[in-house]
């Protein structure tokens, strides 16, 4: 697993979001952009973080910084996931793993005692010009727009 870190360059993806929009990174060229990879829609750790977020989405806009939610769901299950909690911000459906491999968030996880290959919770902060400015690796579900804002 090469994950991006700090000062790499982030080379420009593309995939579909939850309504078969295709979204790229450079829709957001000089932009603040937070990348937030979750392993799966509707589930508790998944929808705590998206939620927070979204709860913190407007101190986030007024930073200056836009958001991109990605998981290996379907378009359909992230529509349903964004429609049931209301999130103002797009879900990458990335089933063929292209933008999660882009920033090497794939990897071996071990699970109540269980080890299989999964998408590690990372969120990444890119700056105007598409460089990573900080990797969370830790992120901490109920309070991750506290941890971007620090």
């Amino acid at each position: 697993m090469n994950t991006l870190k700090q000062g790499d360059a982030v080379s420009n993806f593309s995939a579909k979001d939850e309504q078969g929009n295709t979204v790229s990174l450079s829709n957001y060229k000089g932009k603040k952009l937070i990348v937030f990879f979750y392993p799966r829609a509707n589930t508790p750790g998944c929808t705590a973080e998206a939620c927070n977020l979204r709860d913190n989405y407007e101190v986030l806009k007024e930073k200056g910084y836009e958001l991109l939610g990605v998981s290996a769901d379907s378009a359909r299950k992230q529509s349903n996931f964004k429609k049931k909690y209301n999130f103002p911000f797009p879900l990458l459906a990335d089933e063929d793993k292209t933008v999660i491999n882009a920033f090497g968030v794939w990897g071996p996880k071990k699970f109540m005692g269980r080890e299989f290959d999964g998408i590690h919770r990372k969120t990444f902060i890119i700056d105007e010009k598409g460089l990573v400015e900080r990797v969370i690796d830790k992120v901490k579900t109920k309070d991750h727009a506290a941890q971007i804002l620090e």
